[in-house]
């Protein structure tokens, strides 16, 4: 075990634990614990905000992706950063108007009813936990290389301890291990891209030129479809990262942590300023890790590729640098795990728990135990899914949990908010077709089942590695047909005037006219 990789990684765990230790004196009540009070500002959350996208997968699967497919790779960071605009203009002052504690709340505004609910808090878990799952694979990769211990034994250490943070912090403690790690990522992703120039005399024709010879696809790797030979799968996986983010719960409750509209509109163009500068500064690094170390020395010691930054920063620094860049991961993964974390447990908590089988008749004591319980229930289920799951690029799993977000919960949100004729019938089918259409397709696709390196080591049923493209547009179809087609009255006039004045504005005018 090398000393120098372990030294960093306790400084990051005590780091952490020192902040918890803070947050827990902060989080008494469920408002404190599930939104911290709405007491950020509009910048503290918007580095909260890219802290808790700017994931490992981000990080590590996008350098890699790059390192390896070259043009194809860098279309995820494109994806995820457009998506923002989606949220900017349709989803964030909405939320932040109706909702509470969770999306459910969103929702519910519109639509009450223990169903709904259901439904929603549903889609919070298996989305949350879909989302952990690469992020403890890369911290078992992570661990595993720097510090010799087995990939089982990481994942159940770092699942273990990542559930520590939220069981005792909340959100207080979420959103500043959040924003300490937008400050140390950027800081040092910059100054890992500033010596890759630095080794090319910052002339970026050299740069590109020895990756060319780095490469087996020669010119090949600035051009698209090094990834995807199939058009279909580059449109498919180019629609779930744009319309994913929007369906995201633990980047949406963040909307609820803040004051007002005004904060709201800061946090969202305060996140896409770091977030663009992050992906420029990814596509530099998986540049360098091809013209440095070279593709066949990459896919060597990791397939998949999520280890090119690690291993770029110690062909440029040796140990004390990529023992600087691994903390830098291990701290991502901290603070986005800590975020999906407090998104599955206010769905459990506060949907399922205290409205639908309490029916709001409980204490908070009991509500909070009730979160603690659930933290630790989705770190148990996100770890027993990591171990299957090593031999994949991080990113493609992120890729398949914004699928299943844009089929499910961004139709009934962008429905319950802009139209008139939606109904409960329609939200439930929609939500229903949306889980179904997508899960059905990762299930039975390239991912999980594949001859050489799947779950179930035979031809895959679905042949898509992106099925969004199938699976988004029957979540649509669903919630548009279900409303049209059930025999529910429809709102009237007024009615829905008077939500959707409350969803833009805040201005419930219901209390004015009962």
């Amino acid at each position: 075990m090398n000393l120098t990789y372990f030294l960093f990684f306790l400084c990051i765990i005590v780091c952490t634990l020192i902040i918890t230790y803070w947050a827990a004196k902060q989080s008494k009540t469920t408002n404190q614990f599930y939104i911290a009070s709405g007491s950020l500002s509009g910048i503290q959350n918007g580095m909260a905000i890219a802290g808790d996208y700017i994931s490992a997968a981000s990080f590590l699967g996008i350098v890699g992706s790059i390192a390896i497919n070259g043009y194809d790779g860098f279309s995820y960071a494109i994806g995820f950063l457009v998506s923002y605009l989606i949220v900017l203009f349709f989803i964030a002052e909405p939320v932040h108007h109706l909702g509470k504690f969770s999306l459910g709340d969103v929702v519910c505004s519109r639509f009450p009813g223990d169903k709904m609910r259901l439904l929603m808090a549903s889609g919070a878990f298996i989305i949350s936990i879909l989302y952990m799952i690469p992020q403890l694979v890369a911290a078992g990769l992570l661990i595993r290389l720097l510090l010799d211990i087995n990939y089982s034994t990481s994942v159940l250490i770092i699942g273990s301890l990542m559930t520590v943070y939220v069981v005792f912090g909340g959100m207080y403690a979420t959103s500043w291990v959040q924003i300490v790690k937008t400050v140390v990522l950027l800081s040092g992703t910059f100054l890992l891209s500033l010596i890759v120039f630095s080794r090319f005399d910052f002339n970026l024709s050299e740069l590109l030129a020895q990756v060319k010879t780095g490469t087996p696809l020669g010119e090949n790797i600035f051009l698209p479809g090094n990834l995807f030979s199939n058009p279909l799968e580059t449109l498919s996986l180019h629609l779930a990262l744009i319309l994913g983010t929007a369906g995201l719960p633990h980047i949406l409750i963040r909307f609820l942590t803040v004051r007002n509209t005004k904060e709201v509109r800061k946090s969202l163009l305060t996140a896409s300023w770091i977030i663009g500068a992050f992906y420029i500064i990814t596509l530099i690094l998986g540049l360098g890790a091809i013209a440095l170390i070279g593709f066949k020395e990459l896919v060597t010691v990791d397939p998949t590729g999520n280890l090119a930054a690690p291993l770029l920063a110690e062909e440029l620094g040796g140990d004390f640098l990529m023992a600087f860049i691994a903390a830098i991961s291990f701290t991502t993964i901290v603070a986005v795990v800590a975020g999906l974390v407090i998104s599955a447990t206010t769905a459990f908590s506060h949907d399922i728990y205290f409205h639908i089988l309490k029916r709001g008749r409980t204490t908070e004591k009991r509500q909070l135990r009730a979160a603690q319980w659930t933290a630790f229930a989705v770190g148990l289920i996100s770890t027993l899914f990591a171990l299957g799951l090593k031999n994949i690029n991080v990113t493609s799993l992120v890729s398949l949990t914004f699928i299943v977000a844009a089929s499910s919960n961004l139709p009934v949100l962008l429905f319950t908010i802009y139209w008139k004729r939606f109904n409960q019938t329609g939200a439930i089918i929609g939500m229903v077709c949306g889980l179904t259409a997508s899960l059905t397709s990762l299930l039975l696709g390239p991912h999980i089942m594949n001859p050489v390196s799947g779950w179930i080591q035979r031809d895959p049923l679905f042949p898509l590695y992106n099925p969004g493209i199938i699976a988004i547009p029957i979540g649509f179809l669903g919630a548009f047909l279900g409303s049209i087609f059930s025999r529910e009255s429809s709102e009237s006039e007024v009615e829905f005037r008077q939500f959707y004045i409350k969803a833009q504005t805040g201005i419930d005018t219901r209390r004015k006219n009962p």
